[in-house]
């Protein structure tokens, strides 16, 4: 019912097609400038909103960089209650800077974290804070073509690949699938573990790569929960009585590990990078002493716990652990895939 009255909408999903389109053309033929900086530079994003694995993405290419690479990365800080170029430090809240610059920040307190909605004016200004800096990751940049990165990560989710989507409102593209030619690396993502051989040949002719392109697969690996507050971590069974506390874009693939790892559990969802206030706090604890289980937790995932850690006074005492996400890649190509991340910052050395 849902998709048919997506389908409605077609007619404004053309007018905005047709504006990306233009904007896009705008900058194909120098109209609008896009800044190229001889410096290394990542950009992770996608075509759609939403949903595809850009921040455990982004992770990923933390934890290879870092022990080699002074590390950066700058997000634009959605939602963030701030303005300008900011970098996150000992003191930085969710608020200040959004919820997946927070992440980085909690995760990896060893890097440079930034935000700034004017990359332009935001990589000049984190080079001269930073000036030993290496190399920096975009997180959720490729739409925003005022910077020509050195190299373009796009995912796109297996069960709902770009060339299967509308534009918005009537799907889920916020660009034309024409722009994905400008990526140097598409990654399939959120894939089937037992994706086959000939599945994978299938979906690499639907893609049709250019031929300076590269194809990955990656499929999502959960780790072990932790608490939100002491980090202890804990080992999810199938009698665990589970209340899901989610804000993301897309939570089935949650929900799934969910329903193959444990006899039942139930949900709070809440919009993608929700605020929770204090009638939400007392929602989730109403909703965990209904549980009668001796054996039950609280478990959310890591960008909603970022907005939930100002609750520490309250939710200290609960059982609320954060679930962390990664990505796996298929058919043994993590090798292959780091290999191109390192020659292309290589690249750049005298």
């Amino acid at each position: 019912m849902l998709k048919s009255f997506r389908y409605l909408l077609i007619p404004f999903s053309i007018v905005y097609g047709g504006i990306i389109m233009l904007r896009n053309w705008l900058y194909n033929k120098n109209y609008l400038k896009s800044a190229t900086f001889n410096f290394p530079i990542i950009c992770v994003g996608n075509l759609a909103v939403g949903g595809t694995g850009k921040t455990p993405m982004t992770e990923y290419l933390i934890r290879f960089l870092k022990g080699n690479y002074k590390t950066a990365t700058l997000s634009r800080g959605y939602k963030r209650k701030t303005k300008g170029f900011a970098i996150a430090n000992e003191k930085t809240t969710a608020l200040e800077i959004g919820d997946e610059p927070m992440q980085f920040h909690q995760k990896f307190p060893d890097i440079t974290v930034s935000v700034g909605e004017e990359r332009l004016v935001a990589i000049p200004q984190l080079l001269h804070d930073r000036p030993e800096t290496q190399v920096i990751i975009l997180d959720d940049a490729f739409q925003h073509r005022q910077i020509n990165a050195g190299l373009n990560i796009i995912l796109t989710e297996y069960k709902n690949l770009y060339t299967r989507d509308l534009m918005m409102p009537a799907g889920d593209l916020r660009d034309i699938r024409f722009s994905a030619r400008r990526a140097h690396i598409i990654i399939v993502s959120k894939c089937p573990d037992h994706l086959s051989l000939a599945a994978k040949d299938e979906l690499i002719k639907e893609l049709d790569p250019q031929p300076h392109q590269q194809v990955f697969f990656t499929g999502i690996r959960y780790g072990m929960p932790y608490h939100l507050f002491n980090r202890t971590e804990i080992s999810i069974t199938q009698d665990t009585a589970v209340l899901l506390i989610c804000g993301i874009a897309n939570p089935k693939p949650l929900k799934d590990h969910l329903t193959a790892t444990v006899l039942t559990y139930d949900m709070l969802r809440f919009n993608d990078h929700h605020i929770f206030n204090t009638d939400d706090l007392s929602e989730i604890k109403k909703q965990f002493e209904k549980i009668s289980s001796a054996n039950k937790i609280i478990l959310t995932t890591e960008k909603d716990a970022v907005r939930l850690q100002k609750f520490e006074r309250e939710l200290k005492d609960y059982p609320l652990y954060a679930i962390p996400i990664e990505h796996s890649f298929l058919f043994d190509k993590d090798t292959e895939f780091n290999a191109l991340i390192t020659a292309f910052i290589e690249t750049y050395k005298d």
